[in-house]
């Protein structure tokens, strides 16, 4: 876990840094934001950045975003100011610690930041036989190709077969190339000159240098421009880069995994992949099975999620009832783990007495119960209506059911975050209500 300090490191920062060393983390500091956005932008990279209160953090976190640079900030202040914490927490920062630092706290951020969303819970054969096999070729430098149906885990095995390589002190760095548009999206893998192009205010180091001696993975590769492939396979063939603007190449040093939950020989068949850089990225393959075809997975990941957000918004753990284990287990589960999660994420904040019963989930019909006929129950609702409203409705009840979360819904639905961001900017305009992040109530005209 790599830490980056950002203010004075006398006194109680000097403290937490400490404590995150013995505590395993690399520590970096900078004095100031210039000083810190400087080292991001040189490839120090940070999974935390630990930010003095009284310095500008909503300056900061703006800075960030405009530099497409993704890095959770936690405030600190001396003592419990509570008008600080609310400032800071305002300003964009996730979490305020109060100084001096107090041990248990300071490890407790840092452990959520850096193992929190990457557990690998599994209990069903299916899923064993995947993690046996990354492990197996983990100590490799072969290339990988995860693949499998979006919210299924792929970039979890990812960082799996990073922390049992002979990389696994080096970073790893993960780039969603669906997330990012596509004439962003070269700067962001190659880093770019100052002057490379209008808004290159500084030159960036790219992810490929960020993670040189390291593992980078490039999430949802079949999502990139062919454009941008013919670029990526010289890197991966002659391992060296050049920056957008610049003269000169580099050398680089990485392991490279790749992400795609689409059919990859297909797209080059279809001419939409390029197959030399296809035969490059899957000199192994592994498929993640959607969580439909691993159902012992299903209850061990369902308990996991609700003590992870039970100590989140700080509630209680309640157990599952019987009656929504089983129910559990016979859902389709068309958005996999993701949707898993989103379910119990609002169980937990809905349940009421001492278990979680089957009121406190909505599960979407995506299975017909009950002795019905799923082409009947596919059908009802439906005729008469137009395809833009019912599709509308599908993206605003995804949308919700998620918490607001666009990236999670947008993979649920199959679509690109893009599309998705298009689609919900037309139902403002339209003067529709669009749920907000973590928000949970029903999106209505």
């Amino acid at each position: 876990m790599r830490l980056l300090i950002l203010g004075p490191l006398d006194g109680h920062f000097g403290t937490a840094g400490k404590i995150a060393l013995n505590r395993g983390a690399t520590v970096a500091h900078a004095d100031n934001i210039e000083q810190g956005l400087a080292a991001l932008r040189a490839g120090q990279g940070a999974d935390l950045l630990m930010m003095d209160v009284k310095l500008d953090i909503q300056r900061m976190i703006e800075s960030l975003k405009r530099e497409r640079i993704f890095v959770p900030i936690v405030a600190c202040g001396i003592g419990n100011d509570a008008d600080a914490a609310v400032r800071a927490i305002k300003a964009g920062a996730q979490e305020y610690i109060p100084l001096p630092p107090d041990a248990e706290l300071i490890a407790a951020v840092l452990q959520a930041v850096s193992t929190d969303s990457h557990a690998i819970i599994y209990r069903d054969p299916a899923m064993e036989a995947v993690v046996r096999m990354a492990e197996q070729i983990a100590p490799s430098e072969a290339s990988v190709l995860v693949t499998g149906e979006s919210g299924t885990g792929k970039e979890v095995v990812a960082r799996l077969i990073h922390r049992r390589s002979k990389r696994a002190k080096m970073p790893f760095i993960s780039v969603n190339c669906a997330a990012i548009p596509e004439n962003l999206l070269e700067s962001e893998l190659f880093g770019h000159e100052k002057g490379a192009f209008t808004g290159a205010i500084a030159r960036r180091i790219g992810k490929f240098e960020e993670a040189n001696g390291g593992t980078l993975l490039l999430d949802e590769i079949s999502e990139m421009h062919p454009r941008l492939q013919a670029k990526l396979l010289r890197a991966v063939q002659e391992r060296e880069i050049d920056r957008v603007g610049g003269t000169q190449p580099i050398k680089i040093d990485i392991r490279l995994i790749a992400t795609s939950n689409r059919d990859l020989e297909a797209a080059v068949r279809e001419g939409a992949f390029r197959d030399d850089l296809y035969f490059r990225l899957n000199v192994v393959n592994l498929r993640v099975p959607a969580l439909r075809e691993r159902p012992k997975d299903v209850e061990p990941l369902a308990e996991f999620f609700v003590k992870k957000y039970a100590e989140m918004n700080a509630v209680p753990a309640r157990p599952l009832s019987l009656e929504l284990r089983a129910r559990l287990v016979q859902h389709p589960w068309r958005g996999n783990v993701r949707e898993l999660e989103n379910t119990m994420h609002r169980a937990v904040l809905l349940a009421r007495g001492e278990e979680i019963g089957a009121d406190a989930v909505a599960l979407s019909s995506g299975r017909a119960s009950d002795g019905a006929d799923p082409n009947v129950a596919a059908r009802m609702g439906l005729v008469g209506r137009t395809v833009a409203d019912v599709e509308r409705d599908l993206i605003l009840e995804t949308l919700q059911h998620c918490l607001g979360n666009r990236t999670h819904a947008a993979n649920i639905l199959g679509i690109s975050i893009r599309t998705l961001r298009n689609k919900l900017q037309q139902y403002r305009e339209e003067g529709l209500t669009v749920p907000q992040h973590g928000e949970a109530e029903r999106a209505t005209a």
